[in-house]
């Protein structure tokens, strides 16, 4: 049952503070988040940038990058993802503890940016795995990663433990693993993840 903002304020005033079994695993949630410690190309310099005193991550609870993705929830795809480099990304994934986000960093990681028309770049890393934020850019400043981390943090902070809206990983018809692509004999077997993305209808 939800509780009435103003009262909670006006409670909060008194000393007795309210609050939901969600609203606290959401907390909990948002405030601890784990990035994995890893990078691809140039935005990889902007994330480390990013963790040093000057924008300080660790104010957001995200101080501690894990070597492993056995302990991190977060993965942050800094840079260009390679043809050869999309099926160790999807396996790193897989391997994410749940609940599990990733945040696409720069042009590269979104779209494959300057180097799209490229023969040996993904499109796309969202056509294998979920992405939860994008930041275009490229490469984008240490600001917009910390916005990205923020919007982010709003978007944990809203799920809702059951009904339609909870979270990928709470259903369980949702996929736990996603497959890993292959190199074919011209590019990648699939060349995308049907249940992640589709292929656009352009209407002219």
């Amino acid at each position: 049952m939800a509780v009435d903002p103003e009262l909670k304020i006006e409670l909060g005033k008194q000393g007795i503070f309210v609050t939901t079994i969600q609203e606290l695993y959401n907390w909990g949630r948002k405030s601890s988040v784990w990035p994995m410690q890893f990078g691809l190309a140039c935005c990889a310099i902007e994330m480390i940038a990013t963790t040093m005193a000057r924008y300080d991550l660790a104010r957001f609870g995200a101080e501690v990058f894990r070597p492993s993705p056995r302990q991190a929830d977060l993965m942050i795809v800094s840079g260009t993802v390679t043809k050869k480099m999309a099926p160790q990304v999807v396996r790193l994934y897989n391997q994410m503890a749940e609940p599990r986000y990733v945040i696409a960093m720069g042009a590269c990681a979104i779209s494959g940016g300057p180097f799209k028309q490229g023969y040996n770049v993904l499109k796309g890393i969202d056509r294998y795995i979920p992405v939860d934020v994008h930041i275009p850019g490229c490469p984008p400043r240490p600001e917009a990663l910390l916005q990205a981390f923020m919007t982010l943090q709003k978007k944990i902070d809203e799920q809702s433990l059951t009904g339609e809206n909870r979270p990928r990983y709470l259903n369980v018809d949702a996929p736990g693993e996603f497959p890993v692509p292959e190199q074919g004999e011209h590019d990648l077997v699939p060349a995308s993840n049907p249940n992640v993305w589709t292929v656009p209808v352009v209407i002219r």
